[in-house]
């Protein structure tokens, strides 16, 4: 009788856990139609590193405030300019969004209303071929890495499991560059490192569970593919909790307290992590089911002895 009660109790439970990973699935379509839809419309706010410009870091007063130093260069200049603290009192970072010799302006000059005493501390100068080259560049590397990752999972696995590991590869980058064309956030290299980052973890959760279906469909031929699927992600919940768990709270650290320069990069690392999670369980697990993958694609098949 016990163990009749805990088959019950464990139909059940694949049975709820299987409408959750369709839910989630219809989510992950949603969120990843939405967030093509957001790219096309507002398109990126590119960093220096890719549009060219000129970035200097001066210290001041204490009691100078970003409003003031703003308000000044607004007045000064007809270019964009950007105040950001450089994590100690007193040290600002002015980023130009355009380069133009003819008309810059030094800074103490530009300053001298608010105090005398500026200390230039360092300016760095990105030419607009530069920051084109850079651009081109780093769309090549997500490219490359992209198809690198195909092979892979080409030779890994059969295609149809391949196939939902690498759409929740495309729904995790999507996803990440949606969030900074909405909000505008300044997109330069080091976001780009942790979009390729984002790439090699969320990689990692999809093989962790397209092995394990593998090995199910395998050891249980007869048994029904969305219960493979399910139990699948199952048995390596606990597994990618704890995996994900441990790094979140790393990258978080990092957010909080890696200051400014690395607040781009955290935040992708974030929300990559958590959306890769999600993915790898939704759209890893619900296209290869939809694609009918079953036992007869992993049967051994015999080689012939006839020459």
């Amino acid at each position: 009788m016990k163990s009749i009660n805990r088959s019950i109790q464990n139909i059940a439970s694949m049975s709820k856990l299987t409408k959750a990973r369709y839910l989630s699935s219809l989510f992950s379509v949603l969120l990843m139609l939405s967030s093509v839809g957001i790219i096309m419309a507002n398109g990126f706010n590119w960093g220096l590193d890719f549009t060219g410009g000129i970035v200097t870091e001066i210290k001041l007063d204490r009691s100078i405030k970003a409003n003031q130093i703003n308000q000044l260069l607004a007045d000064k200049s007809d270019q964009a300019v950007s105040v950001i603290s450089a994590g100690e009192p007193g040290r600002w970072i002015l980023r130009y969004a355009h380069v133009d010799n003819a008309d810059t302006n030094d800074i103490k000059t530009v300053l001298a209303p608010l105090t005398d005493d500026v200390d230039v501390l360092n300016s760095s100068i990105v030419g607009p071929q530069v920051g084109q080259d850079l651009a081109d560049q780093g769309g090549l590397a997500l490219i490359v890495a992209m198809l690198c990752i195909l092979a892979y999972l080409s030779v890994r696995f059969e295609w149809r499991l391949a196939s939902g590991a690498l759409l929740a590869l495309f729904h995790d980058v999507v996803f990440v560059l949606a969030f900074f064309s909405l909000t505008q956030m300044e997109f330069d290299l080091t976001t780009l490192a942790a979009v390729l980052a984002v790439l090699g973890y969320s990689l990692n959760d999809s093989i962790v569970i397209a092995d394990r279906i593998r090995e199910v469909i395998v050891a249980k031929p007869k048994m029904a593919i969305n219960d493979v699927c399910s139990l699948a992600v199952k048995s390596t919940f606990s597994r990618t909790m704890i995996t994900s768990g441990t790094t979140l709270f790393t990258v978080f650290a990092l957010w909080m307290m890696g200051g400014e320069p690395l607040q781009g990069f955290s935040i992708a690392m974030f929300l990559g992590i958590v959306i890769g999670t999600v993915s790898s369980v939704s759209v890893g697990t619900c296209l290869p089911e939809l694609l009918n993958v079953n036992s007869e694609h992993y049967k051994v098949k015999p080689v012939s002895a006839t020459p």
